[in-house]
């Protein structure tokens, strides 16, 4: 580089004194993952990470210690600096000791964390009672570097944690160790884990088979929206002990599916002995006095249920997987997924039903029974009943659900239904068809100036119904009932103004939600001399299932959806059509669109058809969705132009 003057060398001198100063008072160690992770706010130095499984007195004793090393890399030190370790009665923690490094005048000056703070957590109801341990790291700036070092201790065999191999920040090396008696028979379980070198060693020693697992510069996952859950993203290990051999006996502990169901079944089988709440009997009979079927007695409990026992999620130790007893769930009208249930078995029971309890795990976890035949599997509880050769999933937790429709974070997901003490079924619940959820609207238009004014008529089924009533419980007023619909049935632009609405079938579960309303959106069409332009794509439904052309990971939906939309417009006096669009049609796999124009004598009809059709996309596939929506959202573009006779 050419130098013009002393100037410029004075300036190249200034840069060079500023960048090494700027990074002069901080670590080697800082200098070199700056530069090689530019874009993280953090790494991981050291994840370590030692399971000690022991045979004692004919039981197994279980410890995890875990020692984790950051390195903070800007001034998210200072947000970093607050931490918190989750514990259960399944989970206890026995020793934390936590420390922050702060570097200054060329070395780290220590500080040890000695408030620990114990607060409760309500996240997991299902499985345990979550707590969580508190704490502040001190004096925490760029450059600075805590180390956390806790053991837990699990208190029960079927619950050992996954072993993750990355995480949202780079991880420079991480070593897991597992110890344990060579009478114990493990088997490992592999998710993600194609593209890493995960080097795994196996040795015995001293009566003891020690498993081996690292890996080494592991870089960080990007973190985006509707990510379907980490664990179909993060590479992991789930280890499962099968069995243990004590006193010349084979004791099976999660070798197979029937081995959980057995556990499971042993904390359900004392439930709803005593006799049945008199008052619970005459409801019931009260329920099903005029219905003549099966399924609509299990219709009307099964509704009552839901309208009436609130949902509330509050567990403890072996509670997060007992149901309570009928009778209690009757008397307090509350209860969490297993009391809904319980109460369902009991009320369907009555009725001369019979229902099963039954575990699933929501669409979050990606496993299936017989990869993981442990307590990670599944996180709910609902009911199932066969009817007529038709399996149900009522979940009575949910509100407004349809007996023929499961709840939507269930779709897909193996069910395990309980049928009794020996005897189990994996049924898989399935996929509601995008067509069950619709939504439909017809709408009149005519043009005022630049003002679009029609009326509409909008119904809703489905999943797409069951949203807008769960929402609409919170819209108690007129004006809020208002702003609410201007919001969701907004088309066109952001002047969409609702005049007036009407509602029918509110909050009724068998028939579909109808929506009625008049509107007008200001500075919608485009009037040039003798000639209005206007484009009858009001609603463009498909760009909200475009993904970002970068993203990493898979996406998700809630459910699958269909749209309809039939739009006539009428053609102002005086003019006639000078252009419409041509028709549009496209099916692919992930979905099928199709857009048509007729022009009659006095008005334009405007057709559009989008039926959603996936539920989980991975990386290729959002590329090719991508590329199928932009041919949609280009003839989007179109405009109709009416010209002046």
């Amino acid at each position: 580089m050419l130098l013009k003057n002393k100037k410029d060398a004075y300036s190249l001198i200034l840069l060079v004194l500023i960048c090494f100063n700027g990074y002069s008072q901080y670590s080697a160690e800082f200098k070199t993952n700056k530069e090689k992770y530019p874009e993280s706010n953090i790494v991981r130095l050291l994840d370590e990470e030692v399971i000690s499984i022991k045979l004692k007195n004919n039981d197994l004793e279980i410890a995890q210690s875990f020692i984790e090393e950051d390195l903070f890399l800007d001034e998210s030190a200072i947000y970093g600096s607050k931490r918190a370790l989750n514990f259960s009665s399944f989970f206890e923690l026995q020793s934390v000791e936590a420390t922050s490094y702060e570097y200054k005048d060329g070395k780290y000056k220590t500080y040890k964390v000695e408030d620990f703070v114990e607060k409760d957590e309500l996240e997991n109801s299902f499985h345990d009672d979550s707590k969580s341990l508190n704490f502040i790291y001190p004096n925490l700036s760029i450059g600075s570097k805590t180390k956390l070092e806790y053991t837990e201790i699990v208190k029960n065999p079927r619950f050992l944690s996954p072993i993750y191999f990355g995480d949202f920040f780079p991880i420079q090396h991480k070593k897991v160790t597992l110890i344990a008696d060579k009478d114990i028979e493990f088997r490992f379980e592999e998710f993600n884990t194609e593209a890493y070198k995960i080097k795994f060693q196996k040795e015995e020693k001293r009566g003891n088979i020690i498993y081996t697992w690292e890996l080494s510069d592991i870089d960080k996952f990007k973190s985006e929206q509707n990510i379907p859950s980490y664990n179909r993203l993060l590479p992991h290990i789930i280890p499962i002990i099968s069995s243990y051999k004590s006193e010349g006996k084979t004791i099976n502990v999660l070798k197979d599916v029937s081995d959980l169901y057995s556990w499971y079944y042993s904390l359900i089988k004392d439930i709803n002995k005593s006799e049945t709440d008199k008052q619970l009997v005459a409801l019931v009979n009260n329920l099903i006095k005029d219905k003549k079927t099966d399924l609509e007695k299990a219709k009307a409990i099964y509704y009552w249920t839901q309208k009436n026992i609130k949902y509330i999620a509050f567990e403890y130790a072996l509670g997060g997987f007992i149901p309570r007893e009928a009778n209690d769930v009757f008397k307090k009208k509350y209860g969490d997924c297993k009391d809904n249930s319980s109460i369902l078995y009991e009320m369907l029971k009555i009725a001369g039903l019979e229902g099963n309890l039954t575990w699933i795990g929501t669409r979050t976890i990606p496993y299936t029974y017989n990869q993981v035949p442990t307590p990670m599997v599944d996180n709910h509880m609902i009911l199932s009943i066969a009817i007529d050769n038709e399996t149900y999933f009522l979940d009575a937790t949910g509100r407004y659900l349809p007996i023929d429709m499961p709840s939507s974070f269930i779709q897909g997901k193996e069910a395990l239904i309980s049928k009794d003490p020996k005897s189990f079924e994996i049924k898989t619940v399935p996929i509601v068809p995008a067509k069950t959820n619709s939504f439909k609207e017809l709408s009149k238009l005519y043009i005022d100036g630049d003002q679009l004014k029609g009326e509409s008529t909008t119904e809703l089924s489905g999943y797409y119904k069951i949203d807008f009533f769960n929402q609409l419980e919170n819209e108690n007023t007129t004006n809020k009932i208002k702003e609410y619909y201007n919001r969701k049935l907004r088309k066109g632009n952001n002047k969409f103004l609702i005049d007036s609405i009407s509602e029918k079938n509110k909050f009724d579960y068998n028939n579909n939600l109808i929506v009625d309303y008049k509107f007008n959106i200001r500075d919608y069409t485009k009037n040039f001399n003798d000639e209005i332009y206007i484009n009858l794509n009001l609603k463009q439904d498909i760009s909200a299932y475009r993904t970002e052309d970068d993203r990493e990971n898979d996406s998700e939906v809630k459910y699958q959806a269909y749209y309809e939309y039939t739009t006539i417009l009428d053609i102002p006096e005086g003019y006639r059509v000078q252009y419409i669009p041509e028709n549009f049609a496209l099916e692919t796999d992930y979905f099928n669109c199709s857009i048509s124009y007729t022009i009659n004598e006095t008005s334009i009809t405007y057709e559009h058809k989008l039926e959603m059709k996936f539920l989980n996309l991975n990386g290729q596939q959002q590329k090719e969705n991508n590329k199928a929506i932009k041919l949609v959202e280009k003839n989007y573009k179109d405009i109709v132009i009416l010209k002046k006779s």
